[in-house]
């Protein structure tokens, strides 16, 4: 299995809502003990086991809009017939509610540019993707910069728990499949 967090590099970006696909890698990383630091195809990758299964966890050092690159790198690096199924791919999404997960099997970027990056770099939209969202109950004005924007202290519970239930998705899309979690978390 890979699993790719989308993000944007550097400690400025850390906290940020276009950086939840990391932040959810460093979660899994950190609840099942892999290592997240070995440099492979742009990315900082670990190597572990989440229920059962081997698994690689990675973040694309490329920046949002450049995603593809790195994640057709590691693609070409599994030994399958069709590695675009080991693939399941988490990031933030503007059209979702903060705080909720939609688990798709396959669909369009919506806008995402990470996502955009991956569908032209592997030529496929067929990969699993997770999707954690980021829209708030008030309008916003600058789109750009609302992504950019790092989390206000008054979100962080729900960040938290956010990530706990996509943590949870993860494990139960490894496990059960994609459609026995689509069933409990979308």
């Amino acid at each position: 299995m890979l699993i790719v967090g989308l993000g944007n590099p550097g400690k400025e970006y850390e906290w940020t809502r276009h950086n939840l696909g990391f932040m959810l890698i460093d979660k899994l990383a950190h609840d099942e003990g892999i290592a997240v630091g070995r440099r492979e195809c742009s990315s900082l990758v670990g190597r572990g086991q989440i229920e059962g299964v081997a698994t690689k966890l990675a973040k694309p050092q490329t920046f949002m809009n450049l995603s593809g690159h790195a994640v057709s790198c590691l693609l070409a690096k599994i030994q399958s017939e069709s590695p675009i199924r080991q693939l399941i791919v988490v990031s933030d999404d503007l059209a979702l509610p903060l705080g909720t997960i939609r688990i798709r099997e396959r669909g369009s970027a919506g806008g995402h540019n990470g996502l955009k990056s991956i569908i032209a770099a592997t030529g496929t939209n067929e990969f699993l993707r997770l999707r954690i969202g980021i829209l708030p109950e008030h309008p916003i004005s600058d789109t750009k910069q609302f992504v950019l924007d790092p989390f206000p202290r008054s979100e962080r519970t729900m960040l938290a728990d956010v990530l706990d239930q996509s943590a949870r998705a993860i494990r139960t899309i490894i496990r059960d499949g994609a459609l026995k979690a689509m069933s409990e978390f979308n």
